[in-house]
């Protein structure tokens, strides 16, 4: 079944973006917005957030201990001290070693806690909204960029959460500790060390104004290949069928080719920017150790004093370089981050205050004309009244209409023009809640959860018991295999588990649509996936699921069609016929002609 949810316009700070394509992409959240939501994602958790950082900074700060300790060994040699001299400062580096270690993995654990809790709330509301996202709006925007952030982007986040973001913390906690110790072992050393800062200043605003465009383009990139990549492979026996394998080839090679025209601008540029820091550390260093030079040579302070500067300042290499390089990852993940939350911050489902209640399961539509691109109307004012309980099939060509008209009825798309009322009430007054538990609709593409086949089926009434399930599984004809599976309701199916055929998993999309129990069915040739062997049986199946149900049926075959209550005949988007299958037959019509050669292609068959 198909959840009818609908949404409004994007939150504030979220914007749409233009794929390569031209499709109008989902919303990327600004910065401003992107920094906001993590300190919102942040807020509830901020015992947590203080305890990772009072952990880090007591690592780093018991870690600089080790350079004036270092200091103090020189002046002890230097000085011609006995070698008992030594004996306190190399416990004192031991026992620093042995504290520094356990807190700096309690302080990344900590850290990294954090990032994992935020990660799993941000991934709950994109998923939340994901799902509640309009058809029209994913299929505008192309399955492919929501896969891109739901798969790419969020393994980016988290590996920046996991890797990046403890190692980013420690190295920026480590920089402006040791900048400080700097300090108070004489301050000229601080000043001298200084002079590195401008380079590695100017290197990260540099890099940061050319990297955050360029890595927001390659993830826009790799969603339009992966879009490319569907299109192609999905549509593979279309494209066969016209011959249009050289035109595909070329379009997924030039999405292919700017992806690598992007990595190699990425890798260019990150080339240049290892440069400017190898620049800023040689500047520094060098003024470190004149600096050094200058004071011994003036007794302002010790050669220990000295060394532990020069070790002081090329300590900072590492966290320095550690932070900068950091920042690449960072700006991909950021770029990544911001697509999520602009999906994340999409208004959810507007509710009316006072949501109306159908009087009974009648389906009413009124004047209803739709178009997917402006200027090509898919439907003219069809008008349309199906009566409590009454089954109505949907036949005509491909491409008349009836899918859009079906979907429309079901509340996945929003008409244009013209009303559907269910029980005599408006989809809008109902609200999306009230329309979802109304009206369900499953269509040919299926699909089947991964875990306990028991599950699977109380997605559709989480408080179902077993007999429950049985019961629904015994309506559709599909107990029987179920029994015979090899731990019955228990068994694991879907992905990594057993694999259900075609008609099988469509049997268990009607068995939901039986503990769903909604007044009105939507069936969008939801028995072409069962091939010409189990048409029959389902058919039968979905008859019973939808028995004593109001029900619009597209069919696949005619045979849905001669069973119906009512057969409504669609061409070019709009109703053309409609009648009892023996009227319409007896008419001579467009039904008639249908079905007669509908029948003959069927003895032609054997």
């Amino acid at each position: 079944m198909t959840d009818n949810l609908t949404t409004t316009s994007a939150g504030s700070g979220t914007a749409p973006s233009a794929g390569a394509d031209g499709r109008a992409l989902l919303p990327t959240a600004s910065v401003r917005r992107t920094r906001a939501a993590v300190r919102e994602l942040v807020r509830p958790h901020r015992g947590l957030a203080l305890a990772a950082l009072a952990t880090m900074v007591a690592a780093t700060a018991v870690g600089l201990l080790i350079q004036p300790t270092l200091g103090h060994i020189v002046d002890a040699v230097t000085e011609g001290r006995p070698a008992g001299a030594l004996t306190a400062p190399v416990v004192l580096l031991v026992v620093v070693a042995l504290v520094q270690g356990a807190a700096t993995g309690l302080g990344l654990s900590l850290v990294s806690r954090l990032g994992e809790t935020v990660l799993a709330l941000l991934r709950e509301r994109f998923v939340d909204r994901a799902l509640h996202l309009p058809l029209e709006r994913v299929e505008g925007a192309g399955s492919g960029d929501l896969t891109a952030r739901v798969t790419g982007d969020v393994s980016l986040i988290a590996d920046a959460v996991r890797n990046a973001l403890p190692e980013l913390a420690r190295s920026v906690l480590a920089i402006v500790l040791t900048l400080g110790a700097l300090a108070l072992l004489d301050w000229r050393f601080f000043l001298a060390a200084l002079l590195a800062f401008p380079v590695q200043a100017h290197t990260a605003r540099w890099y940061l104004r050319n990297a955050a465009p360029l890595y927001a383009e390659q993830r826009i990139a790799n969603g339009a290949q992966q879009q490319q990549l569907l299109d192609t492979i999905g549509g593979g026996p279309t494209v066969r069928a016209f011959r249009l394998e050289k035109e595909h080839t070329g379009q997924v090679t030039a999405r292919s080719w700017s992806v690598v025209e992007l990595t190699m601008r990425g890798v260019r540029l990150i080339l240049r920017f290892y440069s400017r820091l190898h620049l800023a550390e040689f500047t520094g260093l060098a003024a470190v150790l004149v600096a050094g030079f200058l004071l011994v040579r003036a007794d302002a302070v010790s050669i220990g004093t000295a060394t532990a500067a020069a070790l002081y300042f090329h300590s900072l290499f590492t966290p320095v370089n550690s932070a900068l390089i950091l920042i690449d990852d960072a700006q991909s993940a950021t770029a990544g981050l911001a697509r999520l939350i602009g999906v994340a911050d999409l208004a959810p489902p507007v509710q009316p205050e006072r949501p109306a209640v159908p009087r009974d399961a009648s389906v009413t539509v009124r004047g209803l004309t739709h178009a997917y691109r402006t200027g090509h109307p898919v439907l003219h004012g069809v008008d349309l009244t199906l009566a409590p309980g009454e089954r109505v099939a949907l036949v005509g060509a491909s491409g008349a209409g009836k899918t859009t008209l079906a979907k429309i009825v079901a509340g996945i798309h929003r008409p244009q023009e013209g009303t559907v009322l269910i029980g005599g009430a408006d989809l809008d007054a109902l609200g999306p809640e009230a329309v979802r538990r109304a009206v369900a609709l499953i269509t040919q593409e299926v699909h089947v959860f991964a875990g306990p086949l028991a599950d699977d089926l109380r997605l559709a009434r989480p408080g179902a018991t077993d007999a429950e399930l049985r019961e629904a599984l015994d309506r559709v004809d599909a107990l029987t295999w179920a029994d015979l599976l090899p731990d019955g309701l228990t068994t694991v199916v879907g992905e990594g588990g057993h694999r259900l055929t075609s008609a099988q998993a469509q049997q268990l999309a009607l068995a939901r649509l039986v503990l769903a129990d909604p007044p009105v069915a939507v069936l969008d040739e939801a028995t072409a996936e069962a091939g010409s062997a189990g048409a029959r049986a389902l058919e039968k199946a979905a008859a019973r699921a939808v028995d004593g149900r109001t029900a619009l049926i597209v069919a696949h075959r005619l045979t849905q069609a001669a069973t119906a209550d009512r057969v409504v005949v669609m061409d070019a988007g709009r109703i053309v016929e409609s009648g009892t299958h023996d009227t319409l037959r007896a008419a001579g019509g467009r039904y008639a002609a249908l079905w007669e050669a509908w029948s003959d292609s069927r003895e032609a068959a054997p």
